[in-house]
């Protein structure tokens, strides 16, 4: 039976429309399509430049404020989730996520290309060493990995707290509520997957072009469009098997394999390279960056413009802006129960950390080597062509012929990989978050990143994939800035809730509500049963929520009250959209101090313990009476609309406390 297509026809048509209209540049006009995207980069980033590296580094700042300030502690779900995955299968799977084409093209290449023509330095210098390594280093450090948490961040966030489906959009809900599901964030949805598919294609160029460079180097292959083209058909076809075919297990079986074989050719390098060098070059490297790091940050070279920076570093921010939908979202799945602070530390610091490390083998390595045995020759063959840098470099060490078909071997299941699992976060976004499509959506957007790649390497080579990618980040910049707005207006919300949420009523959370001291006091000098406590949620509690569920329902807000386990009772009033109101009360017990003169009794002090939609441990109203537990209800629910659905208060404000009692 025919399954039919699951998508959401203003993102899904959106995007493809402003797709096709951006490739049809080089089918209207092939022969000026370089020298057209050419001009476009070039207006782009003089326009720009400014506002990506201001924006990055806008990101970076919030991201550490959130995770060592004291939103940190907040939870991506419910205050009682637990985390989907243990500590150390979480790690291996942000360490995985570091891992990709980009590393293997420029391993090599970028260290070397700033070794021989630097931003400041003089060429092939000692001074070109530090700058061209403290470079790179900026470049793949945590500023990408902020990008990336940023949007993570935000999908786990809101996804996991609030039950919104997992789409870009719903990062904006505490700033437009039910607006995310209108125009506005219908346009927040196309430019992610705009940008994501030609951060995509930008990839699997530059995958290409290595796999390209490596057959040559191997087998005489000839480089050009001509095996390009057909390179790219060949991936998109293998990426599309494992879509149809359901090969998920297989791929990340493979993937995996793929991320040791990489670590072991890391270790190779190390090894046989100059082993105790590097490493005293590696924490040189990590001094050099942690010392320019304020001043790369927002170094726009604005009183000695250089071509550098354009070609470089705006590039490379236009690339992650583009690229951290994927990541983001990838990340955001298996981050599920970690706090903001666990996040934030692990996405920033360990993938970096293995870049780090990885840049300093081949790049300080390819370094000696130029200097030494291959008395400049590396850098000659590096500045003529990227591409072929790493398998040039391999030609000095031992086994080359090895290394080279592992390195071919490593960027084309990188390749794969990529294409496969790309499309299935443009094809959750174009569906709206759903994550049970059909096979053919996904095979569509399989399809049509290797169309984008294709195309634009014909109509421009990497220069129109890096055009492309500058482009299309343009208008997800603001997306990215609206998204740390909005964090930090939920963070606070939610946290401003807690906080209130946590305190009793009787201590004055509420007065309206709370206990009189008298009782109060009865109750500090008596440790209710189990009996009693089961008792009071039996006459007092249920007919309370009872009654404030019939009210809400006849207002149009349906609304029920259930019992759940352990004898717990719970009033639920579903919300579209977002997270239910949940008001609950639960048997709790507490163990009394061992010096406690009501322990001579019993052992244990039961109480009446609140519960609600955010999974916070909620405060005892044992002992109020039915109206304080209305009024307790009230507040609590006031407190829910003001972080979803702000409207809907006058549901409460328009009455009378009387009506509910």
């Amino acid at each position: 039976m025919f399954k039919p297509f699951v998508i959401n026809p203003p993102v899904f048509f959106g995007a493809v429309i402003i797709t096709a209209i951006f490739l049809s540049v080089g089918v209207v006009f092939p022969s000026q399509a370089e020298e057209i995207f050419g001009a476009l980069q070039v207006t782009l980033l003089e326009t720009f430049g400014w506002l990506y590296l201001l924006a990055v580094g806008i990101v970076l700042i919030a991201v550490l404020l959130m995770c060592f300030g004291r939103y940190g502690r907040l939870k991506l779900g419910p205050d009682d989730s637990t985390p989907d995955f243990s500590f150390v299968s979480w790690l291996a799977m942000l360490f995985a996520a570091g891992m990709g084409i980009g590393l293997m093209f420029y391993a090599v290449g970028e260290p070397m290309s700033h070794f021989l023509a630097p931003p400041t330095a003089e060429p092939r210098t000692i001074e070109a060493t530090r700058e061209a390594m403290a470079v790179t280093f900026f470049h793949w450090g945590i500023h990408a990995w902020a990008v990336y948490a940023v949007v993570g961040l935000s999908l786990a966030y809101f996804g996991y707290r609030y039950n919104l489906p997992l789409t870009i959009r719903s990062g904006l809900y505490p700033l437009l509520k039910n607006k995310i599901h209108g125009p506005i964030g219908h346009a927040v949805d196309i430019f992610a997957i705009v940008g994501t598919l030609f951060g995509i294609a930008t990839s699997m160029g530059f995958g290409v072009s290595q796999i390209n460079a490596g057959l040559n180097y191997l087998i005489g292959i000839p480089v050009g469009p001509e095996v390009q083209i057909p390179l790219i058909a060949v991936v998109t076809l293998l990426a599309t098997i494992s879509v149809v075919t359901g090969l998920d297990k297989g791929v990340r079986i493979l993937s995996e394999t793929n991320l040791v074989v990489a670590v072991l050719l890391m270790l190779f390098v190390l090894v046989v390279g100059p082993t105790a060098q590097l490493m005293r070059d590696f924490v040189q490297n990590l001094g050099l960056y942690l010392d320019s790091l304020l001043l790369r940050t927002f170094n726009i070279y604005a009183y000695e413009p250089t071509p550098w920076i354009d070609a470089w570093t705006l590039f490379y921010w236009t690339w992650w802006i583009s690229w951290s939908p994927f990541v983001g979202m990838f990340i955001a799945r298996i981050s599920r129960g970690r706090t903001v602070r666990e996040f934030v530390t692990a996405v920033l610091f360990i993938p970096a950390g293995f870049t780090f490390f990885w840049m300093t083998v081949f790049g300080n390595t390819a370094i000696f080597v130029d200097t030494g045995i291959a008395a400049g020759e590396l850098g000659r063959a590096v500045a003529s062509d990227i591409s072929v840098g790493l398998f040039k470099f391999f030609e000095y060490l031992p086994l080359s012929g090895l290394t080279s078909t592992l390195a071919v071997l490593l960027v084309a299941i990188f390749f794969i990989t990529s294409s496969d699992s790309g499309s299935l976060v443009i094809d959750s976004i174009a569906a709206g978050g759903e994550t049970e499509t059909t096979t053919a959506q996904r095979v569509f957007w399989c399809v049509m990143e290797g169309v984008v790649a294709g195309s634009l390497l014909l109509a421009g080579g990497l220069g129109a994939l890096q055009s492309a990618t500058i482009a299309s980040a343009l208008p997800f910049t603001f997306v990215l800035l609206a998204l740390v707005w909005s964090l930090v207006v939920g963070m606070r919300a939610d946290l401003h809730q807690q906080n209130h949420a946590l305190v009793a009523p009787a201590l004055g959370a509420n007065p309206a509500a709370g206990l009189t001291w008298q009782r109060h006091l009865g109750l500090l000098l008596h440790a209710p049963t189990k009996a009693e406590v089961q008792k009071f949620i039996c006459k007092e509690v249920r007919p309370a929520l009872e009654q404030v569920a019939n009210e809400l329902t006849s207002k149009g807000r349906a609304t029920h009250v259930q019992d759940e386990e352990n004898g717990a009772i719970a009033l639920r009033s579903p919300a579209e959209g977002t997270r239910d109101f949940v008001y609950g009360v639960s048997l709790a017990e507490q163990r009394l101090a061992s010096i406690s003169p009501l322990r001579t009794k019993q052992e244990f002090r039961f109480e009446a313990r609140t519960y609600f939609s955010s999974g916070g441990k909620g405060y005892d109203v044992m002992g109020m009476h039915r109206d304080q537990l209305i009024a307790d209800i009230l507040v609590q629910f006031e407190r829910y609309l003001s972080l979803t659905h702000a409207p809907e208060a006058q549901l409460l404000h328009g009455a009378p406390e009387h009506e509910l009692k």
